[in-house]
């Protein structure tokens, strides 16, 4: 028995990170013990390399080692999140995870297969949510928008449909954000968040009583 696996994705400026944040404020307030963990993980030494990669146009990667850099990263912290998950029953939540990293490579014409096959092993998540608009515009008029090696309109196109290949998962949930205050986004992702937590959470709470 372990913790739910939540993540939380999305293309680029699309709200991931002040939602991921306030679905743990949502989780503290339930009592509810969690973790976050936000990938690219930019602290490690691989991290480091990533933010460089991101942030610098200049750096040049052919896109099979950028690619095996972003799964690395995140094999980084599979015991962490197996130990976060199992032996300290606490919720993780994810800022994107091996969905991310899939997407954007196979956006770049890399085989979709060949991008999964490096993060076979690690957890599987209970529940995906996916933020998107359906205004292939909107977010390239987020503030911010281009900072970034992958902050380009046309190929965030191409992420968005290589995105839509994991809509068959019973895991994922596709939540848009056209039009919502960032208040409402919140209560459509708890909605989906809570029927995997709530369940398991009581079954925690059986379960260490018996203890």
């Amino acid at each position: 028995m372990r913790a739910p696996l939540i993540v939380i994705e999305g293309l680029d400026r699309t709200g991931k990170t002040t939602q991921t944040l306030r679905l743990l404020s949502h989780l503290n307030n339930e009592g509810i013990k969690n973790h976050l963990i936000k990938f690219p993980e930019r602290t490690t030494p691989i991290g480091e390399l990533i933010n460089q990669y991101l942030t610098n146009k200049r750096l040049e990667l052919s896109d099979q080692s950028a690619h095996l850099l972003f799964s690395a990263n995140r094999w980084e912290f599979q015991s962490e999140i197996v130990d976060l998950l199992i032996k300290n029953q606490t919720v993780v939540v994810l800022d994107r995870y091996v969905y991310s990293g899939v997407a954007y490579s196979s956006a770049k014409g890399l085989d979709f297969q060949w991008c999964l096959s490096p993060d076979i092993g690690m957890p599987k998540p209970d529940a995906v949510i996916f933020l998107q608009s359906r205004d292939s515009t909107a977010t390239a008029k987020r503030e911010g928008f281009g900072k970034e090696r992958y902050e380009i309109e046309s190929f965030q196109n191409k992420v968005r449909a290589q995105f839509e290949k994991f809509e068959k998962d019973s895991n994922w949930h596709n939540i848009y954000v056209d039009g919502k205050s960032i208040e409402q986004v919140e209560r459509e992702i708890w909605e989906v968040a809570e029927q995997y937590i709530t369940g398991v959470q009581d079954k925690l709470d059986r379960f260490q009583r018996k203890q």
